[in-house]
This record gives structure tokens, sequence and C-alpha cells, in this order.
């Protein structure tokens, strides 16, 4: 189910960038591509099998996939994938709820919408990419009328786990959501076992869904396959920060 996406456009350093909907199964296979590059490529995690050169699994069908493209050489530079509520029911469930418990959620689902599979090129990772990846998510809730983004925000454990509990110590500490939309990890991270890293930095997603105003919903999912420890990450509409409301919220513009 395809639900259009204002286009948006930005320029950073003379690069000219725009942000949309695949609209083809051409445009999906780049955004595959793109995030195979990434986790298996970068992170070394264990994809399922399927297409060489690709990450592609069951959800994919049921999700519309945004896309940054560099207009000048076509090349897609940023992905994000969205399973709106009428996706999810259809795939049986979001994505996440194979590693959360999600029961508390049960009356926001008709308004939540799930981001995932996020990923940016690794030489375009500078803040133009994901700001447009963000107005079009933007773009995506309001034009289906949605009221929740969730997520699983990823860091990596390649330091055995140390910035990952840092990570989510200091989000816990100022974004943590209120006990009625908890979530629970169906692999916890050992968070006792680990001394976190006090100087831990926010990777850029993870920074994008705070500085938005989303909510940590619980103690974070250890994922073998990808090497990952994943946040859980809610953010109301009602409740996104004025900054961004006025930036991403506003209509067709430059980011």
């Amino acid at each position: 189910m395809q639900v259009e996406v204002l286009q948006r456009a930005a320029r950073p350093a003379g690069r000219r960038l725009s942000v949309g909907l695949a609209a083809t199964p051409g445009e999906v296979a780049e955004a595959q591509h793109l995030r195979h590059r990434v986790f298996a490529g970068e992170m070394g995690a264990r994809l399922a099998a399927g297409e060489p050169g690709l990450d592609r699994d069951r959800f994919d069908d049921f999700c519309d996939h945004l896309l940054v493209r560099d207009d000048a050489t076509g090349e897609v530079l940023g992905t994000y994938r969205l399973l709106s509520p009428e996706g999810a029911r259809r795939a049986g469930g979001l994505y996440s709820e194979g590693e959360f418990d999600l029961a508390r959620l049960a009356p926001l689902r008709d308004g939540l919408v799930e981001a995932g599979r996020s990923c940016v090129h690794p030489e375009h990772r500078g803040g133009a990419v994901i700001a447009l990846l963000w107005s079009g998510i933007a773009d995506y809730m309001r034009a289906g009328g949605h009221r929740f983004l969730a997520g699983c925000a990823s860091v990596s454990l390649a330091d055995g786990g140390r910035v990952a509990a840092g990570v989510y110590r200091s989000l816990a500490a100022t974004h943590a959501a209120p006990a009625q939309w908890r979530v629970f990890p169906r692999l916890p991270l050992p968070l006792d076992a680990l001394d976190p890293a006090p100087d831990a930095r926010l990777p850029p997603l993870v920074k994008g869904y705070a500085r938005a105003g989303a909510s940590v919903c619980g103690e974070p999912a250890w994922d073998p396959d990808f090497n990952t420890a994943d946040l859980f990450m809610l953010l109301p509409l009602e409740r996104l920060d004025p900054r961004y409301a006025s930036r991403f919220l506003a209509g067709p513009a430059c980011a």
C-alpha cells in the first residue's frame, strides 16, 4: 500500500538530494542493496538467505520504503522502511514483536507506524540525509493520519556492549516512557554485567529519535544476528518537539 509522500529536496554542499517513497520493485531493491551493504558489509550481520547482495525479509512486502536519493547520480543514500497499521495487520504484526513484548501498546496500534531497517550510505552520514529521512517520515505520518511512530534504534555491540549500556542509561534518565507504554525485551541485553561507557555518544539515528521527542520504552533487546542492542523508541506526534514540528511538518520545503 503506497501512501503519497510530499517530495522534499536539499542542497548540501552543492549536492541535490530528494526524498520519497519507492514506487517500483526496482526501487525497493535499491533500498535492500544499501541495507545489505551496511548491515552485512559493515556490521557483519547474519542476514536471511536470499538474493545475493540484498537484505530482504518477509516484512518488506507489507512496508513502504522511504528513499533519499542523490539526484545527480541517482544513487540511494539513505532508507527507512515504514509499516503502517494496515500493513501490520496484513503482515500479522510488527517486526519489533520478534524482539519485544508489546502488549501494553495494544491501545495505540491503530495509529502506530513502525519505522525500521534504517541505514545511511557510509560516505553520507552528515545531517542532510538524516534530516531528509525524518522529513519524509513526518510527511508519511501526516498523509496517513497516523499518531504514533515507533521503532527499534540499534547500537553496535562491537565494543562488548559498554557503549550500548551507556546510551541506554543516558536515554532512560532523560527520555523514559511512562509505565503504560513499557515494553519488555524477549532476549534482554545483560545490563548488570556491563560497565556503561560514561561518555557514550548517541548514534545519529538514535539521536534523531531523542531530539524529536521520542521516549525509550524499556531495556534494550540483544539482536545476535545484527550484533546490536535494540532500543524500542516511541514518538507520539502530539509530543513532537516544536522545533521539529515547525521544520518537518510545515509542508513541502527545502530541508
